[in-house]
């Protein structure tokens, strides 16, 4: 991927998204004002801001990979996945509250998570290495929210604005990654007040959620950044998202793995 803006625009764009961020207020689509933006510049806007936040003292505890299911790329008008950082200061407790007064549009979706017991480090990772690697699985939820007006992203406004991650909630029930397990079978519930309103199957995420964690190894291998034990490996709506309000509360359960919830406030 080739660059086209200097890094002053880079630098100008990050400082825009992160005053949307704190002050509740969109901007217009990126791509639209700055149409020549390569993915490579919108990936340069995510680590001016990822930088700037860890120096500030948040740390990175893992990846979410963003629209690897074919539900998503539709809603959100995208044809390739796209990843992100995992802030430590964007975790909310299974079964803790996420406010709608501190974000824009949230949105939430139900995914299967990797808890890695050992490095990847890419290019070359394999299925088999993403499954030896890995210490457990577990249902996750990810509050997403764009700080571009109205949802209307192209890959570049999201990749820039942290792959549109806000918040993320990880289940607190661990299952091993055994031969028997297999994450493209499970399928999904997602509950709001007690009612199911979507579902899901592992295979959504690029046809299987292993191969999407070996994706994320292997992509950001490229770059010269591994996957570290401990980290959680987000990967990917397992459906289409959905708009939260304050006063409900979301389940998601997953086949074999448990369930995960959160209160909105």
């Amino acid at each position: 991927m080739s660059r086209t803006l200097h890094d002053t625009v880079v630098a100008d764009l990050a400082d825009r998204l992160q005053l949307a961020e704190r002050t509740r207020q969109p901007l217009d689509p990126i791509s639209a004002t700055h149409p020549s933006m390569t993915p490579a510049d919108a990936y340069a806007v995510q680590q001016v801001i990822t930088a700037r936040r860890v120096d500030a003292g948040s740390r990175i505890i893992g990846w979410k990979l963003g629209l690897t299911s074919v539900a998503m790329q539709r809603q959100l008008g995208v044809d390739q996945p796209d990843y992100g950082p995992i802030l430590s200061d964007w975790v909310v407790p299974d079964g803790g509250e996420v406010r709608v007064a501190d974000l824009i549009q949230p949105r939430v979706e139900a995914e299967i998570a990797f808890i890695l017991g050992a490095d990847l480090s890419g290019p070359g990772v394999t299925a088999a290495d993403v499954r030896a690697a890995t210490e457990a699985v577990t249902p996750s939820l990810e509050i997403i929210d764009s700080r571009i007006r109205d949802w209307r992203i192209g890959l570049t406004d999201t990749v820039a604005d942290l792959a549109s991650t806000a918040r993320v909630i990880v289940g607190s029930t661990r299952t091993a990654l055994d031969e028997g397990l297999e994450p493209r079978e499970l399928r999904v519930v997602l509950e709001r007040d007690g009612k199911v309103i979507d579902e899901g199957i592992g295979a959504a995420a690029l046809g299987d959620p292993i191969e999407a964690a070996a994706w994320a190894a292997n992509t950001l291998g490229a770059l010269g950044v591994w996957l570290e034990a401990g980290h959680v490996i987000m990967t990917g709506a397992l459906h289409a998202s959905v708009p939260i309000r304050s006063g409900e509360s979301y389940r998601a359960t997953i086949d074999r793995l448990g369930s995960t919830s959160i209160r909105i406030g």
